[in-house]
């Protein structure tokens, strides 16, 4: 147990280095057929596993021992399906491994706070963190594409998931009690007088950046976006696909360094400075005001809320309001349909308030919730508790099929090790 602690003790001061540029003795973790595993790559991917776990190495030393060792078999695992990947010729391109390789990134950032902060914890820069990391998710990606070609071919019959229910039926968690839903947003909009004000304060704001003033300065006073106010107005590097498609239009096309003329989107008015391009992906401030919305603006998408509801007799009604007027511009072409939703957990809190007044078969009252009006339609109910083959078939069949791959993965990995030579050394 000493010589495991005093491994991992230099283990951990090679990985959470803060000293990038500090040299260390490299040896080799393990052996498949022709590849060599360095503890080097096996110290960064713990790095990357130990920080997304949020772990830390001077009080949780026992889970890094697990991890170190999980991570070692999973490297093994991985050149042995890679040398089955390529005699099936799988492949992955390049474009690929860069947008997995960006959101990796994208989220260590996020975990970790800033750049600087993901980048002492990684203990090198992102810039080669990326570069020494591109072939690693190269192999990750060829890797997942090829179990994923695998365990496809794995199917369920009627019976499979009969014998899967007569086997698990007493340790099988409870079901919720879900319903098949639709629904139409009604959003709350502010009036006329109200949007001309906010575009007016915006448009002095931008007067004033143009006049010499700090954009920072302003963004941080006067700025209503409450996530970018305290960075002074950024939004930091965001990919194309992330932002509203009227900022975004504006914030990709317009010349770095300049500030944009107010743009309108759904959260209110901006003006937005570019500050860096990075091929498909941007560095951006911005300044919104919001439209302040009044009494009276509630009063009227309410009672719209309501005409829509008075006039929703059958579903044909429904639909066809859904796609007139509902706001949700993701669901309105199908009908206002969300699928089958459990109420305690689904992107609309609110709905586990109001889900014992809802009926089948009726549109339901405005339900308010942050997003504005929502008119509930449930097509039906399916009762939770205990599973029942009647009631769950489609869950149970999924839960069937997840087991029976599983089961049939783990022994192909198996009997795949078998044609391999393997050597695992002690750290």
């Amino acid at each position: 147990m000493l010589d495991r602690l005093f491994a991992l003790i230099v283990f951990i001061s090679v990985v959470f280095a803060q000293e990038k540029e500090k040299p260390f003795i490299d040896g080799v973790a393990a052996v498949v057929g022709e590849h060599i595993i360095l503890k080097s790559d096996v110290a960064q991917l713990v790095n990357m596993a130990a920080l997304q776990r949020r772990l830390n190495p001077a009080t949780d030393m026992e889970k890094l021992l697990t991890l170190q060792e999980e991570v070692v078999r999973s490297i093994v695992d991985q050149k042995i399906i890679l040398e089955m990947a390529a005699l099936d010729s799988i492949e992955v391109e390049d474009k690929e491994v860069d947008r997995a390789l960006d959101q990796q990134i994208e989220m260590f950032v996020s975990q970790a706070g800033s750049e600087e902060k993901a980048e002492n914890m990684l203990g090198q820069s992102l810039k080669s963190f990326r570069r020494e990391y591109w072939f690693e998710m190269q192999d990750r990606l060829v890797t997942e594409r090829y179990q994923q070609t695998l365990i496809n071919k794995v199917t369920v019959t009627r019976d499979d998931v009969v014998l899967f229910f007569d086997a698990y039926k007493d340790s099988l968690p409870n079901f919720p009690s879900t319903a098949k839903l639709r629904h139409i947003l009604v959003k709350v909009t502010p009036g006329e007088e109200n949007k001309k004000k906010a575009y007016n304060e915006l448009a002095s704001l931008r007067e004033r950046v143009l006049s010499g003033e700090s954009f920072a300065g302003l963004a941080s006073q006067f700025s209503q976006d409450p996530g970018s106010r305290a960075s002074s107005g950024s939004l930091g590097h965001v990919r194309r696909g992330t932002l509203v498609p009227e900022f975004e239009a504006v914030a990709f096309s317009q010349p770095v360094g300049v500030v944009s003329e107010i743009v309108e989107s759904a959260y209110g008015y901006h003006i937005i400075e570019t500050q860096e391009k990075l091929g498909d992906k941007i560095k951006v401030r911005h300044i919104l005001i919001s439209p302040e919305i009044t009494e009276g603006d509630e009063s009227r998408a309410y009672s719209f809320a309501m005409s829509i509801k008075d006039s929703s007799a059958t579903i044909e009604d429904y639909k066809a309001l859904a796609l007139r007027h509902s706001s949700d511009q993701q669901t309105k072409e199908v009908g206002g349909d969300l699928g089958w939703m459990d109420p305690n957990n689904s992107p609309i809190p609110e709905l586990s308030q109001v889900f014992k007044l809802l009926n089948a078969g009726e549109c339901s009252l405005p339900v308010r919730t942050g997003h504005g009006y929502h008119l509930f339609w449930v097509d039906a109910f399916r009762p939770g508790g205990r599973p029942s083959l009647d009631l769950h078939w489609a869950e149970l069949e999924n839960m069937a099929l997840n087991k029976k791959r599983a089961d049939w993965y783990g022994e192909w990995v198996s009997l795949s090790r078998d044609m391999f030579y393997i050597q695992i050394n002690d750290w």
